[in-house]
């Protein structure tokens, strides 16, 4: 495996692994996922299938997915290694966090087998207990990576259970696309209350790999420029994630400061709420 680049972007969330997931479907679609990454700038990524936690209790089911996990995962390298030598690519799972207490213990569910875990709550939604599951988590040495929070339902207007997450030890990874609407004007306009009060510590891409998907890094980037947020962009996309991958804490984000009329476009969702 390539050490990490020092140079250009670094990703912690895809769907990349060839076959396994609602991702690529492919090797092809997977080596033409990567061929986009390194072209908007990725040198550095953290492939992540998604994986029910639920499925760590029962020993039968987590050998069966691990196994299909892990071949996936040897195809995609090999195939990568040939293609874009100089892609530096580690392995991780999002592991959907459905049930109270998943075993997180094998070091292949974690980020390039660190202390970092991808984790994401069922069904878009945030669940009654959210702060104890974390707790338990953290107990255990995990150290949960939170992804994409601007896209769940139920999060209060206030953000105080964002508040609580963070608190506790956890860090936030919002996707690139929510920034440009991929998922809505309720995604859009959390993502920035999220980045303005400098909660946000990586920017993930969340891409599938899938020929009619977009990554939405120009965009992004040109959204964060807007509002003076270039040392943002650099920390959000660079220097935090390689951090995570090297089983460290990632760097504070500076709140953005805000640009009036850019602010007053994105606010709409939660009125007079923002920010």
């Amino acid at each position: 495996m390539k050490e990490q680049a020092e140079e250009g972007l670094t990703d912690l969330h895809s769907h990349l692994v060839p076959g396994v997931d609602d991702g690529a479907r492919t090797v092809d679609e997977s080596l033409e996922g990567l061929g986009r990454m390194v072209d908007a700038g990725y040198r550095v990524l953290a492939t992540t299938p998604h994986f029910d936690g639920s499925l760590t209790l029962d020993p039968e089911k987590f050998g069966r997915r691990m196994e299909e996990m892990d071949e996936g995962w040897s195809v995609l390298v090999e195939a990568a290694a040939a293609r874009y030598p100089d892609l530096s690519l580690f392995r991780g799972h999002e592991v959907m966090l459905d049930v109270p207490a998943p075993d997180l213990s094998d070091s292949r569910l974690h980020l390039a087998d660190g202390a970092w875990v991808l984790v994401e709550w069922p069904r878009l939604q945030v669940p009654p207990g959210t702060s104890r599951v974390l707790e338990r988590l953290i107990d255990t040495g995990v150290r949960p990576l939170i992804a994409h929070p601007e896209r769940y339902r139920g999060i209060d207007r206030e953000l105080a259970i964002v508040e609580r997450w963070i608190s506790l030890g956890a860090a936030l990874q919002v996707n690139l696309g929510s920034l440009a609407g991929r998922y809505g004007e309720g995604a859009r306009t959390l993502a920035f209350r999220l980045l303005r009060r400098g909660w946000v510590s990586c920017m993930g891409s969340d891409f599938h790999g899938r020929p009619h998907l977009d990554l939405y890094v120009d965009e992004a980037r040109a959204l964060l420029t807007e509002v003076d947020g270039v040392d943002q962009w650099r920390l959000l996309t660079s220097t935090n994630p390689g951090r995570v991958l090297g089983g460290e804490s990632p760097l504070p984000v500076a709140e953005l400061s805000p640009a009036g009329g850019f602010w007053n476009r994105i606010k709409g969702f939660f009125g007079t709420q923002y920010p």
